[in-house]
């Protein structure tokens, strides 16, 4: 197959998609009770959302298992967005920390030119997944590191580069710092396609690499034995304890389940459940044998 990106090798881009997959880590582990319940969830919410949006039980509790499984992936979304510039041309990604702790330095001797009419030599590059992830303080912070920069180097420009900004562009950042609304026009804020466009020289460099990915991930995932689809067994736990509540119907004997994780130790949930340790006052214990019980592995 003819591999469609010019900036990047097939070799190198595969390398960083299986990196990428392999910071998912423990997340990839498939979930039961426990680790569904490890921050203890929210049984009022999840009753209203099942309802409101006229969904099962099979469907919420996937989907609350997929927030937390996303609440954790977007610092390795961020590690693929960064990372990848380590294989193109002319750009260099620092290790955590160093080098001013930039995401990804830009440097081209034939010159950089920017919107504004200014040419630069080297561009540094503070990255985010997201347009609205910083707050003011934070927003401050960078912009301040920014102007920083560019009193050490005047032949520099800084960019905040979004991966997912409100519309293409390539425009001053405006914020305020100390109360001030503040712009510098070397100070830019830029989408993610407009600086793949800047440092491959492609003005759809970034389309093009959004447009191999999903082959790429799937070829990984099929080929890499380490990579397996987590099968998660919550839904069949909390049937069992749904089982023992002596509820019905089994909609409400569930949403008792449901509530078991979250109020378990509250006036009057425990009472009906005929679970050997049920009704001490040890509520990790309780817990811990709720667990047990709905894995089928009874602790005495």
């Amino acid at each position: 197959m003819h591999w469609e990106l010019d900036f990047i090798s097939e070799q190198d881009f595969v390398k960083h998609v299986e990196d990428t997959i392999t910071k998912y880590g423990d997340k990839l582990e498939p979930y039961d009770i426990k680790r569904f319940n490890s921050n203890i969830i929210d049984p009022i919410k999840m009753l209203f959302d099942k309802t409101v949006y006229n969904v099962s039980w099979e469907e919420i509790v996937g989907n609350e298992i997929f927030r937390q499984r996303d609440k954790s992936n977007n610092n390795d979304i961020g590690y693929f967005h960064q990372r990848i510039f380590k294989y193109i041309a002319n750009c260099h990604v620092p290790e955590n920390g160093q080098e001013g702790g930039w995401d990804v330095i830009y440097k081209n001797e034939a010159g950089i030119n920017l919107p504004d009419g200014d040419t630069v030599h080297t561009i540094y590059v503070e990255m985010k997944n997201k347009h609205n992830t910083m707050n003011s303080a934070s927003a401050g912070k960078t912009y301040i590191k920014m102007q920083d920069q560019l009193l050490k180097d005047d032949d520099c420009a800084c960019f905040l580069v979004e991966a997912i900004a409100k519309s293409s562009q390539n425009i001053k950042w405006e914020t305020t710092v100390n109360g001030n609304r503040v712009s510098h026009k070397r100070i830019r804020r830029v989408s993610m396609d407009q600086f793949y466009a800047m440092v491959t020289g492609e003005e759809d460099a970034f389309y093009k690499m959004c447009m191999v990915l999903p082959e790429v991930i799937q070829r990984v995932v099929s080929s890499n034995k380490a990579v397996k689809v987590p099968e998660d067994t919550v839904v069949e736990e909390l049937k069992r304890i749904a089982a023992i509540t002596n509820i019905k119907p089994d909609d409400l004997a569930m949403a008792m389940a449901i509530n078991m994780l979250g109020f378990g130790t509250y006036n009057g949930f425990c009472g009906g459940l005929k679970i050997d340790g049920f009704g001490e006052n040890d509520e990790g214990k309780m817990l811990e044998r709720l667990y047990a019980y709905a894995s089928q592995i009874v602790k005495k």
